[in-house]
């Protein structure tokens, strides 16, 4: 008898709202067991995925469930622009035609964009019903997919409208990551190396030793580095959900300046991580010129991201056009800046009411 491929388990035992993450490789066959033990009365799955992974991931995840329940399948045009309103109501009317109800789940297959839109659907579809995270690309698997954030973009605003809304499961099979374009594989990295940077020092020595076995897609190292990444995304969403306190702001290392990099090029221009990672750039210059980091911070920051891959400039950084897109983004306070800075590797803090001359020169540093 050949035993399942049994995935390791970890919890977010949130008081409301407690689920696993469960990380695995070459198990999605399987998933129907997780599935019915935190569903016992479900009776239909409505499977949106991204159009990039209707085969294998979609495909495979149909099979393993229609045994058991009532499928759907509805795709997504893959790219950042379909987190918008007119896929939201294309979904809606999907979900309606598809005779969904209470006993009904969505499980969204894909990356970062499908899992913020399908939660968003899942949030508001009959005023919530219940949802399943199968991440396939690494940015997905460390980040967007544990918290329960869902959302969509508004023109020049990135995930200005959303709701907070925890999955039933997160399913992680690093098998998907043998599909990822480089591109997508590098883009990823960028949280995974955040992790590093904000909360754990220990993680940010291992990346920079690790770097090859990481970019040769070594089953161990990536296993390593994801559960890593979501145990300290659990942590933090655990000790502030709804980001009331500020903790779950440190999440948003690099991503004022990211997301206006977005907003600015285009979105789809850069994947978010490349963004990010460039917005994590000048967010480390800007601590340097506030005098909360040193130049040996800087330095072993673009050392790490370098032997990543990660982009670290952006060559048409506009300060005029970024600053006024920050002013539009959710973290603004009062009409200040509010920027998530360094300390040191390991630490971060929030810090407001950010003198813009400063933010016009760690943009123009990062522009060159």
């Amino acid at each position: 008898m050949v035993l399942p491929n049994v995935p390791d388990r970890l919890e977010v035992p949130l008081p409301d709202a407690p689920y696993p993450i469960l990380i695995g490789s070459d198990w999605l066959t399987d998933l129907v067991s997780p599935i019915a033990d935190r569903m016992p009365d479900l009776s239909h799955a409505i499977i949106i995925h991204d159009a990039a992974v209707a085969q294998p991931w979609a495909a495979t995840i149909q099979q393993a469930l229609q045994d058991r329940y009532r499928t759907d399948m509805i795709s997504v045009p893959s790219g950042e622009p379909s987190k918008c309103v007119e896929q939201l109501q294309r979904l809606w009317i999907g979900l309606l035609e598809a005779k969904t109800d209470r006993k009904s789940a969505i499980i969204a297959v894909g990356g970062g964009v499908v899992g913020d839109l399908a939660g968003m659907v899942a949030a508001t579809f009959m005023r919530g019903i219940r949802f399943v995270q199968v991440p396939t690309t690494l940015l997905a698997q460390v980040d967007s997919s544990v918290g329960g954030k869902t959302g969509i973009n508004l023109p020049g605003a990135k995930n200005m409208v959303g709701s907070f809304w925890q999955p039933q499961l997160v399913a992680i099979d690093i098998a998907t990551l043998g599909t990822l374009a480089p591109r997508e594989f590098i883009s990823g990295l960028a949280e995974v190396a955040k992790y590093g940077v904000i909360c754990d020092a220990e993680f940010f020595a291992w990346l920079q030793q690790n770097h090859e076995a990481i970019h040769a897609r070594d089953a161990a190292a990536l296993k390593h580095a994801i559960r890593t990444s979501c145990q300290a995304k659990a942590d933090v969403v655990l000790a502030d959900e709804r980001e009331t306190t500020g903790r779950r702001a440190t999440l948003n290392y690099g991503h004022t300046f990211g997301h206006a990099i977005e907003a600015l090029a285009g979105y789809g221009h850069f994947l978010h991580g490349e963004a990010i990672a460039i917005g994590m750039q000048m967010a480390a210059d800007l601590a340097r010129r506030m005098g909360r980091v040193d130049d040996a911070f800087c330095e072993q920051q673009t050392e790490l991201f370098t032997s990543l891959q990660l982009p670290i400039t952006w060559s048409e950084a506009d300060p005029d056009a970024m600053l006024g897109a920050m002013f539009s983004d959710k973290k603004t306070e009062h009409g200040k800046l509010r920027f998530i800075l360094p300390t040191k590797i390991g630490h971060v803090e929030l810090v407001d009411d950010v003198p813009e001359d400063l933010v016009r020169q760690a943009i123009t540093a990062c522009s060159k």
